[in-house]
C-alpha cells in the first residue's frame, strides 16, 4: 500500500514538472518577445541582471541583442529600450501602444477590473477623457479655477467648525 502511494506522489510530481515545463516554453516562445538572454525556469534572468549595476548590464546586453531586447525578472518578461532613437519612436511615434500600464493582480481583486487607480482597459480610457473634459469645464489649466477651490475650502472650513 505504501508503495503505491509514493508511486503515485512521483508519478504526480512527474506530471506536474512536464506541464509547468510546456507552459515555460509556451511564454518564451519565439516571435512572441524580442531576442534576449535565455532565461531560466522561475528565475528568469534576474542571475543576468544584477541590480548593482543595472544600467552597464543593460547597456551591456544592448550591445549584444540590439537596442530593443527582452529579459525576463522572475515569470514576468520585461522588454528593454535601449537609446534615444528607439525611445522615442515608442513613445511618441507609437504611443497608443505602449500606452498601457503593467498589470497588477491585486487591482483586479480590489476593484473588480473598475476604477482609475489600477485600471488599464477601455473603460479607463473612457473614464480619464471624461475626467480631463469635465475638469477643463470646470476651468482646468486656467487661473480662476484657483479662486473657486479657495471659495470650496473655505465653506469646507467653516462645515468643519461648526461641528
Amino acid at each position: 500500500m505504501f508503495l503505491l502511494g509514493a508511486a503515485s506522489v512521483v508519478l504526480l510530481v512527474c506530471v506536474a514538472c512536464l506541464l509547468s515545463i510546456v507552459q515555460w516554453r509556451r511564454r518564451t516562445g519565439k516571435g512572441k518577445m524580442p531576442e534576449g538572454p535565455a532565461p531560466l525556469p522561475i528565475v528568469g534572468n534576474i542571475l543576468e541582471v544584477k541590480p548593482k549595476n543595472l544600467a552597464k548590464t543593460l547597456e551591456k546586453l544592448a550591445e549584444k541583442y540590439g537596442p530593443v531586447f527582452s529579459v525576463q525578472l522572475g515569470s514576468t518578461p520585461v522588454v528593454v529600450l535601449s537609446g534615444y532613437e528607439v525611445v522615442k519612436e515608442a513613445l511618441i511615434e507609437r504611443a497608443d501602444e505602449f500606452a498601457a500600464r503593467g498589470h497588477m493582480p491585486i487591482g483586479d481583486r480590489a476593484n473588480k477590473g473598475l476604477g482609475i487607480i489600477f485600471s488599464n482597459n477601455e473603460g479607463w480610457l473612457h473614464v480619464r477623457r471624461f475626467a480631463l473634459s469635465t475638469l477643463r469645464n470646470f476651468g482646468m489649466g486656467k487661473r480662476s479655477i484657483e479662486e473657486r477651490i479657495q471659495e470650496e475650502a473655505e465653506h469646507l472650513l467653516e462645515e468643519i467648525t461648526k461641528t
